[in-house]
């Protein structure tokens, strides 16, 4: 067994003041015994007037908030799956990349976000995270504690063919940390989690933004921890921001493998079947 946290964060506009949370909850995870801990996506800012969050999307080398996660890591020698932060790109593009932080402070693998959520919902809200952001091109999966991890963020959950790829390298857990929309989140959050957590046969861990946020946005919250079978193990409500703490299971992975070996099994569809 070995026991991850998970924070659940209500971030806002003041990158300093995220990067306090996050170093309070990597102290938490160390205190609950943890050896990894997971948060959201956008950990370092959330912020939808992108004008007044321009200062403060820099280089990753450049980053207050990573450099204090980093090196909170390192005091603490555990490892950190900081789910998302917006960073400029030496093209000058922006990335919402994931960053997987060792317990000695180094980056231990780097994600950007490759599905865009452009949206336009029946609640009046609209999304077009590609008129800012760029997307990335790469699957990416770790060696860590849990075994092989795969990364992803957010909106990327509504897209198999990305966890069918991290399916094909056998991850034993994959990250899907998130700001998920109310109402999105109310029809499809636990759904989708449960679906892609049964196709990988891996754990399945989504660190959440709740609440009311500064910027004026709401969201959704229940960070979840789902097992291979697609049973919840972790479930931290919509209400408040917080650490929690679940064991993840070697033996279940391979236990739910041996019994339904759907990653052996499955079997590439020609395109010219398709029609």
């Amino acid at each position: 067994m070995t026991r991850i946290a998970v924070f659940q964060m209500t971030a806002g506009i003041d990158p300093a003041a995220n990067a306090a949370m996050l170093e309070y909850a990597i102290g938490q995870a160390v205190e609950g015994g943890a050896a990894m801990l997971f948060t959201p996506e956008m950990s370092g800012l959330l912020d939808r007037n992108r004008k007044r969050a321009a200062s403060h999307i820099v280089a990753e080398a450049d980053n207050p908030v990573l450099a204090r996660a980093r090196a909170a890591a390192a005091r603490h020698g555990i490892w950190v799956a900081l789910g998302s932060l917006a960073v400029a790109r030496e093209d000058g593009a922006w990335a919402n990349r994931s960053l997987l932080i060792g317990p000695d402070g180094s980056i231990a693998a780097r994600y950007d976000k490759i599905h865009m959520f452009d949206v336009e919902l029946a609640s009046g809200e609209t999304w077009k995270e590609s008129s800012a952001y760029s997307p990335g091109e790469q699957v990416v999966s770790a060696d860590t504690p849990l075994g092989k991890l795969g990364l992803a963020i957010c909106y990327d959950v509504r897209f198999p063919a990305l966890f069918g790829a991290l399916g094909d390298r056998a991850c034993d857990a994959i990250a899907v940390p998130a700001a998920f929309t109310v109402p999105t989140g109310k029809a499809h959050w636990h759904l989708m989690l449960r679906a892609r957590a049964v196709e990988a046969s891996a754990y399945v861990i989504a660190a959440a933004q709740v609440g009311s946020h500064e910027d004026g946005r709401q969201t959704f919250g229940h960070s979840l921890v789902v097992d291979p079978w697609g049973e919840v193990v972790l479930d931290m409500g919509g209400e408040e921001a917080g650490v929690a703490f679940a064991e993840i299971d070697p033996g279940r992975i391979a236990e739910v493998r041996a019994q339904l070996p759907s990653l052996a099994n499955r079997r590439a569809i020609p395109r010219s079947s398709m029609t």
